[in-house]
């Protein structure tokens, strides 16, 4: 061995000794050291550019370690679950030398994404942040570069950078805990991450974010990178920002069905169902055992592989287009699109026998006793949600743009919305009406709301503990009486009208139908919007604004979990005594239009 040695340093020295002859010699590599000196600063000013985001994230009192990246000048910062999941508060150190204060804000158990926020030294301070790049142009044999802190080796704060290439893209990972930690979609990379890398950025070789590091492959010896690492994809992660921001604790989406590939013919196998949950949404819109699916998420679907992908990119809750294939009565076979609401979690009830079992998940990381973090105060715990502080924040902020359209606060009286409707072809008059009268039982006062239309009333007591069949009225509406009860309630008395739950949502699809109810592309109606979510007597509602203005779009409420919600769109804004409401209101429900309102008048009066 002792004789190589000298052998492979002359042999090196060769080589050196050629390159720089070939240098030197017109026509022999002239190009070469210019174009490696291009690259070289492109990369080292890449690296000059982001390193002021990258971040060491430590537990109080600098116990444990891991890292992040800055994503906005005020603060927040992207990690692993699995490094800040466990913590309230933690310390975070940042390349300028300053360790600062930071707070959770909301998590992703099973994406194994964290977020937090950095407190400012001083007031209005801007922090440095690195720009989100789009993850699905990342192709394998791309550059890329990881920053972070591997072995704690950051004890000034200044990432360790390593360089290599993508090995893989629209990778899955199966998960490592209870439903935690699957990484789907996700980025295979050769670039070395060791341990203290992970929640650290990877990017790409402009300084655009793509992925946060999260898994690699080590020797379970020496706990050193063999050469396989995996970036949770920044695609998926921006689905889940809107939920992460409002401080909630996300869940990923299933379908509600299990998808199984008829053959083994890899990207040509034909997927088929192969069970479908009882009371899911997907078997409300007549997905059944034996179709065929097609696409999923606007992406045709070739593997049960691809499949997971792509419904790993989605939280809970969502609704996406779904295309299959089955048959029908005459044994004939049809091309059907639906939207599908999807479920959360279910993965757990109905997981396939044929997959590796979960391990056990990350456990919470050890605070050391001491004086409280200053982060502290901006922290709430409540059942649900990773951090309710934010949650409020995020909520008062839509809601106060909200009421830049009206103030209805001061309108507790009663409500009375007359004009025509459309119910399958046929246009009818209508009235709908909130208002007290006395219970002539007890003589005291009661709340009604009348939905009157064609001259037959369907009339309810809103705030009645009772059986929510009695509000299921009309029938076929999924209950629009009750629904346009809640909107009054939303309008005039806000919060205090849902003691279930009055919550930000985050973010979500909302799909305002078109007038002629023909639907060709639904991403060409997509809108994100943000979301309220109320409860009342058991009811719960989702509330869908403009990402814009506030406006209200519309909203859905659900009787019962396992049944299709009342589905109401807003159009046709227009100014009634200077506050803004709608003059045409759809509701749908199920896979069809119940009807169509026509407001011709709003009399809308205080208490």
């Amino acid at each position: 061995m002792r004789k190589r040695f000298p052998l492979r340093i002359a042999a090196a020295a060769a080589v050196l000794a050629g390159l720089a002859a070939a240098a030197s010699v017109p026509g022999q590599g002239q190009g070469l050291p210019a174009r490696l000196r291009e690259a070289e600063a492109k990369r080292i000013a890449a690296v000059a550019k982001v390193k002021p985001a990258v971040c060491a994230i430590f537990a109080k009192g600098g116990q444990g370690g891991g890292s992040g990246v800055l994503i906005s000048e005020d603060g927040y910062a992207l990690s692993n679950f699995h490094v800040v999941g466990g913590m309230q508060t933690m310390q975070v150190g940042l390349p300028d030398g300053v360790l600062y204060d930071a707070v959770i804000v909301g998590t992703d158990k099973v994406g194994d994404v964290g977020l937090i926020k950095l407190l400012p030294k001083k007031e209005g301070q801007k922090f440095p942040f690195a720009p989100m790049g789009d993850s699905d142009k990342v192709r394998a044999g791309d550059w890329s570069l990881a920053m972070g802190n591997p072995f704690l080796l950051a004890t000034d704060f200044t990432p360790t950078v390593t360089y290599g290439l993508v090995s893989g893209v629209h990778r899955y990972q199966y998960p490592e805990g209870k439903g935690l930690l699957e990484y789907t979609d996700c980025i295979q990379i050769d670039t070395s991450i060791n341990p203290g890398n992970s929640g650290g950025p990877l990017f790409n070789m402009d300084g655009e974010l793509v992925g946060i590091n999260g898994r690699g492959s080590f020797d379970k010896r020496s706990r050193i990178n063999s050469g396989v690492g995996y970036a949770i994809s920044i695609n998926q992660i921006k689905n889940f920002l809107g939920h992460l921001r409002a401080g909630l604790d996300a869940d990923h989406a299933s379908l509600g069905a299990l998808i199984r590939s008829d053959s083994e013919d890899g990207a040509n196998a034909r997927l088929s169902v192969a069970t479908v949950l009882d009371g899911s949404d997907v078997s409300r819109r007549g997905l059944a055992e034996g179709d065929e699916l097609v696409s999923f998420a606007g992406r045709p679907m070739g593997s049960v592989n691809q499949f997971k992908n792509v419904l790993g990119l989605y939280p809970r809750g969502w609704r996406l287009p779904l295309v299959y294939r089955t048959r029908n009565d005459k044994m004939q076979t049809e091309t059907k699109q639906v939207l599908v609401r999807l479920m959360g979690a279910i993965r757990q009830e109905i997981r396939d026998p044929d997959q590796p079992q979960p391990k056990p998940g990350p456990r919470p990381v050890p605070v050391p006793a001491g004086p409280p973090s200053p982060a502290a105060k901006f922290y709430k715990a409540k059942e649900g949600f990773a951090n309710y502080y934010f949650n409020e924040q995020a909520r008062d902020a839509l809601l106060a743009g909200f009421k830049r359209h009206g103030d209805f606060t001061g309108l507790k009286g009663a409500w009375v919305l007359e004009g025509t409707c459309d119910t399958r072809g046929r246009a009818e008059l209508f009235k709908f009406v909130v208002k007290e009268e006395e219970d002539p039982k007890t003589k005291g006062k009661r709340l009604v709301a009348t939905f009157d239309k064609g001259g037959i009333p369907f009339k309810i007591e809103p705030l009645k503990k009772q059986d929510l069949k009695e509000l299921k009225v009309p029938e076929g509406s999924g209950g629009l009486t009750f629904a346009l009860f809640t909107w009054t309630q939303l309008l005039t008395v806000g919060q205090k009208g849902f003691e279930g739950d009055f919550s930000h949502g985050g973010v979500e699809p909302f799909y305002p139908p078109p007038a002629d109810g023909i639907v060709t592309d639904w991403a060409k109606l997509r809108v994100d919007a943000e979301v309220l979510r109320t409860a009342v007597l058991g009811v719960q509602g989702k509330w869908y604004f403009s990402p814009k203005d506030q406006a209200l779009l519309g909203f859905e409420t659900s009787m019962e979990r396992e049944e299709d919600p009342c589905e109401v769109y807003f159009f046709d804004y227009q100014k009634v005594d200077g506050r803004e409401l709608p003059h045409r209101i759809e509701v749908r429900y199920g896979d069809g239009r119940y009807t169509t309102l026509h407001v011709k008048k709003y009399d809308i009066a205080a208490k």
